[in-house]
């Protein structure tokens, strides 16, 4: 990489905005993914180990949809959300221990990898991309369904653990930690993520973010809070570093 500083030309971008000339095709070496509603449909797993865990503490009951809107912020945020409104801490902590050792168990049961994923992550390792998870899915669940679903593609996996004094996402910890481990610097990088908190995690972190079609938030919702790229199909990104 030229060390001198580079001019801030732009050029038309195939995802519809305008990038500066550290944002053109093949200069991203490092990938930086979200998890769920990125690379993989968690959705289903997610809404039936929330719901185990109202029924074990006779709370009510939440459908798929209004899970999907309440998922991004991590687990416990998660349980905070579907518990009832005045539930005391000592009960969100007991019904976020029965979720979590019921999503253990369970979190497997229906998640996939997205339609074309798998392709996209084999072409950018083709081009000699890194790629990197960072979640606010609880660390032990992200490396299990990376490890699963993504064998030997994945270079990094990183899931919440502010026990370690790692702020989760939309701070830019878990996104440094996994430049340092990547060698990369922020121009090298680009982060893609399907919600709100990606883009602000992104913004935060001092690089741009792609924000995928295909996952829990809408193009309305998204463009709402400063998306500016969008792709439809998980080859979209691959192709971005093929000129």
């Amino acid at each position: 990489m030229n060390s001198h500083k580079q001019k801030s030309v732009t050029f038309p971008s195939p995802l519809g905005e305008r990038m500066s000339a550290g944002q053109v095709r093949g200069f991203w070496r490092s990938y930086i993914f979200d998890l769920d509603g990125t690379l993989l449909d968690t959705l289903r797993d997610l809404a039936t180990s929330v719901n185990y865990a109202m029924e074990q503490c006779h709370y009510p009951t939440h459908s798929i949809d209004k899970v999907r809107m309440m998922v991004g912020n991590g687990v416990a945020t998660l349980i905070k959300r579907a518990v009832p409104s005045g539930t005391s801490d000592e009960d969100t902590a007991h019904a976020l221990d029965i979720f979590k050792k019921h999503y253990m168990e369970h979190g497997e049961d229906t998640t996939r990898p997205y339609d074309g994923i798998i392709e996209l992550l084999s072409a950018l390792k083709q081009q000699g991309k890194q790629i990197a998870v960072v979640s606010n899915k609880f660390d032990a669940a992200t490396k299990a369904l990376c490890d699963k679903y993504f064998p030997n593609l994945i270079d990094i996996a990183l899931g919440e653990n502010e026990a370690e004094g790692i702020s989760k996402k939309p701070a830019p910890d878990m996104v440094f930690k996994a430049m340092k481990q990547l060698n990369a610097s922020p121009e090298e990088c680009v982060y893609i993520g399907d919600s709100d908190v990606d883009l602000q995690t992104a913004k935060n972190s001092g690089i741009p973010c792609i924000s995928v079609l295909w996952g829990f938030r809408t193009k309305e919702f998204l463009q709402a809070h400063g998306a500016t790229m969008f792709v439809e199909k998980p080859e979209e990104i691959a192709r971005l570093n093929e000129k």
